[in-house]
């Protein structure tokens, strides 16, 4: 599939196992693993970076390679059940924040073209974004503007 805003085409990534079934050695009980998402999300971790940590991690020293797998439940849905699931999606979120960023260096950099250019494009996206989101994770009337994305990103 090709990229948005350029002509080149995406570099395909990796395949998941096909395996539906936890591994033998990873035999942590799926309420542990629940409670260990929930206290990790307090924390302030974002969904994959939860995956991640329970992957190098663990709980009680076994790592988790798979929460779905264990679980039968991804992670956001855990969050979910728990109301400990964040108020912006994660993919909005970053974008946010590379938009936050690219106009801080736009206002000490007025002539950086390609930098405004990136703003541009990443703001499309976000706006793209949000309405795709819009009445299910987001509000109904959520609008896209600087000054919005940096109160949800304090």
């Amino acid at each position: 599939m090709a990229r948005m805003h350029t002509r080149r085409r995406g570099s395909s990534g990796s395949d998941k196992p096909t395996a539906d079934d936890p591994p033998e050695w990873s035999d942590v009980d799926a309420d542990a693993i629940e409670e260990r998402v929930v206290e990790l999300a307090e924390q302030g971790h974002d969904p994959s970076q939860i995956g991640m940590k329970l992957r190098d991690e663990g709980v009680q020293g076994t790592p988790v390679p798979d929460v779905k797998a264990a679980t039968d439940k991804k992670v956001g849905e855990i969050l979910d059940e728990h109301d400990a699931a964040p108020e912006v999606p994660e993919d909005l979120r970053n974008l946010m924040a590379r938009a936050v960023r690219l106009r801080d260096h736009m206002s000490e950099n007025g002539t950086d073209y390609q930098n405004k250019r990136a703003l541009q494009n990443t703001e499309s996206k976000i706006r793209r974004l949000v309405s795709y989101y819009r009445g299910d994770e987001l509000d109904t009337d959520f609008t896209y503007s600087y000054d919005v994305a940096v109160e949800l990103l304090e």
